[in-house]
């Protein structure tokens, strides 16, 4: 088989649920947007459905669909990006909750689905989703199902951001009677006064920073297609970017930056042959990367670039990038073993 197996461990996911459950003062929900974070909506909220999970957020409306599929009309889900013009028979057809983010979502929700149930989404200083101080008034809370803002330093736990918007975030909601939440995986970790009344943990579900203390949910196996001798002054791929300073063995291994693993990794990142790394020689391309095999004894049907020796945020490293771009970016390619 010519295309990568993505491992999925759903006993980790849940156990980092639990995990993150613990160190939650209240309610813990979970986020499974962008697919379950690239890893399947349905197979990872059901696995958390089964550890005792009752709400769920997406990022749109359409998302959902998955979760209802797998779950049924009991679990509450909620829509980070509100009730967008036209999302209307969707909310009501998936029973799903718009988290509404301005005046207009307001509006919009109460004339076209003057009965649904709806929360609200509240700026506190990211200046990204939310309804702004001067919009907002207490009174706008009655009869919503939860209240919530979005941190955005709580990957950094020094950060004056988090105290400015923990702040801002009791000023706002003060006397509500409507549950809050305000903390996300790293909200978690910052303590007991930024949880409220329910916590909604998501990379660190999936085995990602800033949750140092999860177990590792994705592993990827990567087949070998061919392996070849090359001679000192040659070069390998697409620029000629790795010329070899001596004889090498290059292996040609099936996945490229249409699966996910982005261009910006090229010569930088390294798979693994058992507890061996060997290091990418070259350009990723396409479908493809070359990749420095001349110290193995052997080289393998498969190597690893996600596994127990690289987790997504060490592979994201070695990218500049954050494990989020590369967890939401797995294609659609790879075959999925769920375990």
């Amino acid at each position: 088989m010519a295309t990568g197996t993505l491992h999925i461990d759903l006993n980790a996911l849940v156990e980092n649920w639990r995990a993150l459950d613990r160190q939650s003062a209240t309610a813990t929900g979970a986020v499974v947007k962008a697919d379950g974070y690239g890893l399947g909506a349905g197979r990872v909220a059901r696995a958390l459905a089964d550890a005792g999970v009752r709400t769920f957020f997406v990022a749109v409306a359409e998302e959902a669909a998955a979760i209802r599929a797998s779950l049924g009309p009991d679990p509450v889900i909620y829509v980070f990006s509100g009730h967008m013009e036209g999302d209307a028979q969707a909310l009501s057809d998936l029973g799903a909750v718009p988290l509404l983010n301005s005046p207009e979502q307001v509006a919009r929700h109460r004339t076209h689905l003057p009965d649904h149930p709806f929360g609200l989404q509240i700026d506190t200083g990211m200046n990204r989703l939310g309804i702004e101080a001067y919009d907002w008034s207490p009174e706008m809370s009655q009869d919503a199902a939860l209240v919530m803002s979005h941190l955005a330093c709580a990957d950094e736990p020094g950060h004056q951001g988090n105290q400015d918007q923990l702040r801002a975030f009791l000023d706002m909601t003060a006397g509500i009677l409507a549950p809050r939440s305000l903390a996300a995986t790293g909200g978690i970790l910052l303590g007991p006064e930024y949880h409220f009344d329910m916590t909604r943990p998501g990379i660190g579900l999936y085995g990602g920073l800033p949750f140092s203390g999860a177990k590792q949910v994705a592993r990827l196996d990567l087949p070998v297609v061919q392996t070849r001798r090359v001679k000192a002054g040659e070069a390998v791929g697409y620029g000629h970017a790795f010329i070899a300073e001596s004889d090498r063995v290059i292996a040609t291994v099936s996945a490229g930056y249409a699966d996910g693993l982005i261009r910006a990794m090229s010569g930088k990142a390294s798979l693994f042959a058992g507890d061996t790394p060997c290091p990418l020689a070259g350009r990723v391309s396409m479908d493809l990367l070359t990749v420095d095999v001349t110290h193995l004894d052997e080289v393998p049907e498969h190597l690893s670039i996600l596994g127990p020796h690289q987790s997504v945020d060490q592979l994201a490293n070695a990218a500049s990038t954050i494990g989020y771009e590369i967890l939401t970016s797995l294609g659609q390619r790879y075959k999925r073993s769920y375990s």
